[in-house]
């Protein structure tokens, strides 16, 4: 377990492991970095590096919530490649980790060797943000992991079928500790706050600037067949604007993949192997 200190004071949790190319993986929103259990097993080839935003994980929480957004991240997420002395990385970013590399992209490019975008874009569909409000912040109502697995496949099987039972249950690990009554959240419950005081102060930057700064940076983006956070015209508008993009779509899943489909990993090798 490693941490390292943040300007401002805060201990960030990372994880450092293997040897070769180093990929930089930023979770979701409320993730953290088991958010790449899925994947890990795919990369023993790879320096496999991620962080646990502060406010999540093993992660410092902020006093201040306001600081849980994404130009914050992104500069702790320098900090950490300083502390680290990396001077380049490629980054592999589900969901809210897409939106940081995507700010990387604008205030630090020479940091980026190549970028994958795990079904986010510069355009989040209106549905997938009602869905994530509906959910960031609100403690689980399962006492047990098995209780959360069934609900969360419960919830899941629509956009991700015939997905067992055993991986919802490795998910729910994933989202969930242990707490003496039960489970709860792997973040700060403040984190809605944030969220809604900075939609609240038209804080949205226009993310579209922020993506065309990829234009000389190898990306890749994975889209999940049936996402409700990256629209299909969303991708074919990105293709537009980075005529070296790549991309694919994941059958049978919605956001996220879990990036150990065969779709999500050739995309992750293409771009590492052009950075």
């Amino acid at each position: 377990m490693a941490f390292f200190t943040t300007s401002d004071g805060l201990r960030i949790h990372y994880e450092d492991s293997g040897t070769g190319k180093p990929l930089l993986c930023l979770a979701g929103l409320t993730r953290n970095s088991r958010d790449f259990s899925f994947f890990a097993p795919h990369a023993n080839d790879l320096r496999m590096i991620t962080m646990d935003y502060r406010g999540r994980g093993k992660s410092d929480y902020d006093p201040d919530f306001m600081n849980y957004n994404v130009l914050r991240e992104a500069h702790d997420a320098i900090e950490l490649l300083d502390h680290l002395n990396l001077d380049k990385v490629t980054i592999l970013g589900t969901s809210r980790g897409g939106l940081i590399a995507m700010a990387l992209a604008a205030s630090n490019p020479d940091r980026l060797a190549g970028v994958i975008l795990n079904d986010v874009g510069p355009v989040i569909e209106p549905v997938g943000i009602a869905k994530i409000m509906d959910y960031v912040g609100k403690e689980p109502v399962a006492a047990t992991y098995d209780q959360a697995a069934a609900l969360i496949q419960q919830e899941m099987e629509p956009k991700f079928p015939g997905v067992p039972l055993e991986v919802w249950r490795q998910q729910a690990e994933i989202q969930y500790a242990k707490s003496k009554s039960g489970l709860e959240l792997r973040y700060d419950g403040a984190l809605r706050k944030a969220l809604l005081e900075q939609a609240a102060a038209g804080a949205t930057p226009d993310l579209w600037l922020f993506f065309e700064a990829l234009r000389n940076i190898p990306t890749g983006v994975i889209r999940g067949e049936n996402s409700d956070v990256l629209g299909v015209d969303t991708v074919q508008k990105m293709h537009e604007r980075h005529p070296g993009l790549i991309s694919v779509e994941v059958p049978d899943r919605g956001h996220v993949p879990f990036l150990n489909e065969p779709q999500s990993l050739a995309i992750i090798r293409k771009v590492l192997d052009a950075s």
